[in-house]
């Protein structure tokens, strides 16, 4: 049993905070060596924070952590490593452009008189494509030739050749098909029987009680409990990560709404290998949910139907005519609004100001005669400032100096500037404080009660079912389920994503 094995990790009242939030809250966590340990909680639950400070990426966290019983500071990714704790995350590193071989060995290239070792490479890259079952590959193949899941145990095998005593594992199966992940629990239980302690982090309720031995489920950056895999339920996985509270005071009031005339329609949508013969609708004055597990294909219906992404097949549809915007300056034009989920890379104009970026999306409107007029802008900017609330309310202060709430109530303001027909929310609280979170459901509710049609994805449940009026639930790229707003609970969203029964 695994209680009977080494213990490998010991972390003991591990704290990290951002700005505004407490993202890990005095938690105590062990892995043993030869044991599968999953990690389990919503998102924003503190999961891979924790496990970011296991791998040496923060060097403002307290509490102790001790491997193989000897307490050590991880305060560098270097640091970890050398130590023996690898981390595999959810995006993988690999350099597609360069071979398997130049990934498996990089930063570590084997040498032979001051040049490379190419007879060694080989075949120290051959034997740890064994380890993982790709022994058929060819270390010399450009790693933009093989598929997701071969790309997954490259990184896999990547991480072994740095001999590593803990293996941290962030949603490995998010890509990968059925079969596929299969072929990865062989791997993973190869991996356990050879003595490594595996850290497996995922969303996914069946194959975490299917591979893991333990399962420490988080909460709003809290351990909430540590359970054997053997005998648990998924209903009580689901308990333990919602809690009695989750439906706490930000999420007691649900307005009441009367949706309008059909505003948006998708008629089997498809973009091959992301999503598949998609068809929804939203109405005006409505917010229609969009839940599902990492991976789901969300995120990627979301940037095809305002034109960041291609769509292969299917049509789309405003007020009942047909429309196939080009890019995404045309369906701003039309009057869609796409708030992404990576508000930095993605989102904003960093290095700008709140002035720049609330602006941005309505620059056409201020000019005359084909130059800016930075004072037409003046009005919209001030309202937004005070309906979002942003703190500092200081126009021309750089968006890079605000705190990540500020930030994402920035991002918003400037599509809620565009007064759009449909506005579409990829995650639109993640990682913001509980104040900014309040803000922004009510500017939610309030585009809404002003007749905009809004589709809002979120991995939040409370925020999910508190806010939508009917929920459709992904799953592999399909709409598996469609929930009415009388259905709707945090346990019943829960299950569905995974592909449970629900009572009707």
């Amino acid at each position: 049993m695994a209680e009977n094995l080494d213990i490998a990790l010991r972390m003991e009242q591990v704290t990290k905070r951002y700005p505004g939030t407490l993202a890990v809250d005095s938690v105590d966590f062990e892995a043993h060596a030869g044991e599968i340990h999953a990690l389990l909680g919503e998102n924003g639950s503190g999961k891979s924070t924790l496990m970011n400070v296991l791998a040496g990426c923060f060097t403002d966290y307290t509490g102790t952590i001790s491997l193989g019983g000897k307490p050590v500071v991880l305060h560098s990714p270097v640091a970890a490593k050398r130590r023996g704790i690898q981390m595999i995350h959810q995006e993988l590193s690999l350099a597609r452009a360069l071979s398997i071989a130049e990934n498996l060995m990089a930063g570590r290239l084997p040498s032979k008189y001051g040049l490379l070792d190419r007879r060694k490479l080989m075949s120290e890259s051959r034997a740890l494509l064994a380890r993982v079952g790709l022994g058929h590959l060819d270390p010399r193949k450009p790693v933009s030739d093989i598929d997701q899941h071969e790309a997954q145990c490259v990184e896999i095998a990547k991480a072994l050749g740095n001999n590593p005593c803990i293996l941290v594992m962030d949603e490995p199966t998010s890509a990968l098909s059925r079969n596929e992940v299969e072929l990865l629990f062989k791997i993973i239980r190869d991996l356990k029987q050879h003595g490594l302690a595996i850290v497996y982090i995922s969303h996914h309720l069946p194959e975490i009680t299917e591979i893991a031995d333990k399962i420490t489920v988080l909460r709003d950056g809290k351990k909430i409990a540590t359970r054997s895999a053997v005998g648990v339920t998924h209903d009580e996985l689901v308990d333990l990560m919602v809690g009695g509270a989750a439906s706490g005071e930000l999420y007691e009031h649900k307005t009441a709404r009367s949706p309008g005339a059909p505003k948006l329609e998708a008629r089997q949508l498809t973009r091959y290998g992301f999503f598949h013969e998609v068809s929804f609708m939203v109405c005006k004055g409505e917010i229609l949910g969009i839940g599902g597990l990492a991976g789901a294909g969300r995120t990627e219906l979301a940037r095809a139907l305002v034109a960041v992404d291609r769509v292969d097949r299917g049509e789309i549809l405003l007020d009942g005519k047909q429309v196939r915007p080009r890019h995404l300056d045309e369906a701003i034009r039309m009057g869609l609004a796409y708030v992404p989920e990576d508000r930095k890379q993605l989102g904003l104009a960093i290095r700008h100001s709140t002035r720049e970026n609330v602006l941005a999306a309505i620059l056409p409107k201020l000019t005359r005669f084909g130059i800016f007029s930075q004072g037409l802008g003046d009005t919209t900017l001030k309202d937004m400032i005070q309906r979002l609330q942003v703190n500092p309310p200081v126009p021309d202060i750089p968006i890079r100096s605000l705190s990540g709430g500020n930030q994402q109530k920035v991002l918003l303001a400037k599509w809620l500037a565009s007064n759009p027909q449909v506005l579409i929310l990829d995650e639109p609280t993640r990682g913001v404080d509980i104040g900014a979170k309040v803000v922004i459901h009510r500017a939610i509710e309030e585009a809404a009660k002003n007749g905009t049609a809004v589709i809002l994805i979120s991995s939040d449940l409370p925020e999910l079912v508190s806010l939508a009026d009917r929920i459709m639930i992904m799953r592999h790229g399909r709409i598996i389920r469609e929930m009415p707003g009388s259905a709707l609970s945090e346990e019943s969203v829960l299950l569905a994503a995974n592909g449970g029964e629900i009572d009707e």
